[in-house]
């Protein structure tokens, strides 16, 4: 007899719930939200399971990874879905969202979320602790400017090199207002460091892995998108098409249609959005930084002229995204002057 299982994980508890294959709950309880209380409970109430079904979230790819090291058929499904799904009940509880799930699983009701290795996890969070702290340079100095500015200094006017120099030289004969801007400036200098530190692991990590390095050799593509690009994408045979990872990560457009009303909005913004800002940045860099000539910066600037900088950066921030697809999965080098390098 097929047997399914759905589990509602909390920090704490999950909620388990177990029904056969016509939908009738067999079983339904709740135990310590870790892998081996969630494998023995399931083992000792349901022998014959067929699915077992989880929400993605944050301590997903932990649970997931653990029980299917111990042999049990678990899959992630979209919390999204699952949300549509489950607000359909009259109750909100922990309780009717394993049920829910678990007779998704006995439907296929769901859509199934595949899980990264813990590998690009872990580089992953080496990434947004990145992000956190060059988010938290940018605030610092702009508070100082700031604060500057309401006594009448502008930073950008001074002629010393870099933000510190032009700070001490703003602020030649103002004392007291060394004294307020001293602590900010400990700080960034501080967070400035560490910012340094995890670049240099970026970097250790890009030299040492044969596919960064190859995306590298893409113009515009510096370490940090490299390393962004392929943690997020993880196993990039899981893409049947190269177009879709422009999708993936969001830099499509939306479509509306009902009846006879039919458009297409602004980009979607799903997925990954550190490495959707990547791709952008990197796009930018490539129509205004990069001098050299590639037939993908001349569609991008012909877009740029049609349509304005804006488009043409989104636009060549999916070509991006497709190119280094196609890179990754057949090694071949980037075509310079070649307009097939532009509509891979």
């Amino acid at each position: 007899m097929e047997q399914f299982v759905g589990l509602d994980i909390s920090q704490s508890m999950t909620h388990l719930c177990v029904v056969d294959g016509k939908g009738k709950k067999m079983w339904q309880g709740k135990c310590p939200t870790t892998p081996k209380a969630i494998a023995k409970t399931i083992r000792d109430k349901s022998p014959n399971v067929t699915l077992i079904g989880m929400e993605s979230g944050a301590l997903a790819p932990w649970l997931w990874h653990a029980l299917k090291q111990t042999g049990l058929p678990i899959t992630c499904v979209d919390a999204r879905h699952a949300h549509g799904a489950l607000s359909m009940q009259i109750n909100k509880t922990d309780a009717n969202d394993a049920h829910g799930i678990a007779q998704m699983m006995r439907t296929s009701f769901y859509k199934e979320v595949r899980v990264k290795s813990l590998d690009s996890h872990r580089i992953r969070t080496l990434l947004g602790a990145r992000a956190q702290l060059v988010g938290i340079r940018t605030d610092l100095k702009n508070q100082v400017r700031g604060v500057l500015k309401t006594f009448g200094f502008v930073v950008s006017q001074s002629v010393e090199k870099g933000f510190e120099g032009k700070v001490r030289g703003t602020m030649t004969g103002q004392p007291l207002l060394q004294k307020m801007v001293h602590p900010l400036m400990e700080v960034l200098q501080a967070v400035q460091k560490q910012v340094q530190e995890l670049d240099k692991l970026l970097e250790e990590y890009a030299e040492g892995d044969k596919t960064c390095s190859h995306l590298m050799t893409i113009p515009g593509i510096g370490v940090v998108t490299a390393v962004a690009f392929t943690a997020a994408v993880d196993d990039p045979t899981r893409f049947k098409d190269s177009r879709s990872v422009g999708a993936y990560f969001g830099l499509t457009s939306r479509r509306y249609q009902s009846g006879e009303m039919d458009h297409n909005g602004r980009i979607s913004k799903c997925g990954d959005r550190l490495v959707r800002t990547y791709l952008y940045e990197a796009a930018g860099s490539l129509l205004t930084r990069t001098k050299s000539w590639s037939a993908l910066k001349s569609w991008g600037l012909r877009i740029a002229k049609r349509s304005g900088m804006y488009k043409a950066r989104i636009a060549v921030a999916r070509k991006l995204a497709v190119i280094m697809h196609q890179m990754w999965i057949t090694g071949e080098a980037f075509r310079w002057s070649e307009p097939e390098a532009a509509v891979v």
